[in-house]
């Protein structure tokens, strides 16, 4: 894929010519579309225009401000945005911040928990309305039935964990210039496949081509929004010291899929096309259990490792788990793969259910879950803050803490690495953290320009 308008301004900022960038997004254009060279000359001409005019400035000091992108000098990538690490983790944890406003939510992006709230109440009934938005996996882009499916089963996921019945999906898809109108079709059926196996309606969405006219190629990115309602919120913020830790099988989902694809396995891709998950979850919201669970989540994020990090940080908790325990569920055709790929499985996505409950219903749990025909048992309890976050191995017990990046599941991301030096960590947070405090500053200097405007309810 390649971004016409992107390489239109870094061509400028070299100090190219005219000619030698119509040359060269005359080739990029032929490249992916079998057009004559007089056509791709007419659009190389008027990509160039349309960049040259936004590098106008404007009279305007205000509206120079609003363009101003308050960079960092840090990449996605060199921060590991996405990567499920610490450094992601960070940028997170920022972002939470920027989406705060007078408008409370019972749960917000802050508690940096897998979906949020608000409370609905009438004159007999008080309910929460759950909401989650989830990107599908960047790596699908070639395979859109497992696009669509994973990022289905995972927006329902994250709803179930909360305690929330899942009433609406809306599906958000973006296709390249380039991209065959198949992928969107199937897509599409990856979508409505989990959609048709759970009772969910698929209630509104949008479709839109990446980058209009200036971004040419044949991927494809997008994500899925749940709606859900509950009567209970199971937050993370809720769990307590001496709670057991109960995990699910897991056969893994986008992630799985991807090492599977990428790494030369593509049967194991199979395993993952289950609604375990789902099955597991719907067994506890029909029983009275639910009132007594202290809070649920998924291993997604960074795996394991990544997740208890996570939850730990938010519940002002330790956590310890034994590694034997945990690797009796995860599959074992998923599990032969990481240790064939040399993967580690206590950093990638699992798509397994953690379930946090005081001991004495633990078994009531146990039996709820095995009914529904889905493998399930403690793997670890709660511990106080101070103990930290650990693991019992055969070995003995070593710290978990996240890596920079999640465990790398692919070649390309064995290149990149998962580790950073912790001062080159330290100085890209800082960075990024000064780019977070201009981006306020940003939003003040607009919200007051239009409150002085009457621009306010």
């Amino acid at each position: 894929m390649a971004d016409l308008e992107g390489l239109t301004k870094i061509l400028l900022e070299n100090g190219k010519n005219k000619d030698e960038i119509i040359d060269i997004l005359v080739k990029e254009y032929q490249f992916y579309k079998k057009i004559a060279t007089i056509e791709a000359r007419s659009m190389a001409e008027a990509v160039i225009t349309e960049v040259q005019n936004t590098q106008k400035k404007p009279e305007s000091e205000l509206l120079q401000k609003i363009l101003e992108i308050p960079l960092s000098g840090v990449t996605m990538g060199e921060q590991g945005v996405g990567c499920r690490g610490q450094g992601d983790f960070h940028v997170h944890e920022l972002i939470s911040s920027l989406s705060e406003t007078k408008i409370k939510p019972v749960l917000s992006p802050k508690s940096l928990d897998d979906c949020g709230a608000i409370m609905w109440k009438n004159a007999n009934d008080t309910m929460y309305i759950v909401s989650k938005m989830e990107g599908m996996h960047s790596r699908l882009s070639d395979f859109p039935f497992f696009a669509g499916f994973h990022v289905t089963r995972a927006a329902l996921r994250d709803l179930y964990v909360k305690g929330a019945i899942p009433v609406s999906l809306m599906v958000d898809i973006h296709l390249a210039d380039d991209a065959d109108i198949g992928k969107l079709f199937d897509f599409m059926i990856g979508v409505s496949t989990v959609a048709e196996l759970t009772s969910v309606p698929i209630t509104a969405g949008s479709t839109l081509r990446i980058g209009g006219d200036m971004v040419i190629g044949s991927r494809i990115t997008g994500g899925i929004a749940g709606l859900g309602v509950a009567r209970k919120l199971l937050a993370r913020k809720n769990i307590r010291i001496g709670d057991d830790i109960l995990m699910s099988e897991g056969a893994g989902g986008g992630t799985i899929v991807t090492t599977a694809l990428y790494g030369g396995k593509p049967d194991v891709a199979l395993e993952t096309m289950n609604i375990q998950f789902l099955k597991a979850s719907q067994a506890l919201l029909e029983n009275p259990i639910m009132d007594e669970i202290h809070a649920c989540t998924d291993v997604t994020n960074g795996g394991l490792r990544g997740d208890l990090y996570e939850i730990a940080k938010e519940a002002n908790v330790g956590m310890q788990v034994v590694e034997t325990k945990v690797k009796e569920l995860v599959n074992p055709k998923v599990l032969q793969m990481l240790n064939d790929l040399n993967v580690d499985y206590m950093g990638v996505s699992l798509d397994a259910l953690l379930i946090f409950c005081p001991k004495n219903i633990t078994r009531k749990i146990i039996n709820i879950i095995q009914g529904a025909g889905v493998k399930i048992h403690k793997i670890g309890e709660v511990v106080p803050k101070d103990q930290g976050i650990t693991c019992l191995r055969e070995s003995g017990e070593v710290e978990l803490i996240p890596h920079f990046r999640e465990s790398a599941y692919t070649k390309i991301k064995k290149v990149v690495g998962e580790d950073l030096q912790e001062s080159r960590q330290a100085l890209l947070a800082k960075k990024v953290t000064q780019a977070y405090e201009s981006a306020l500053k940003k939003k003040e200097i607009v919200v007051k320009w239009m409150q002085e405007r009457g621009e306010t309810r």
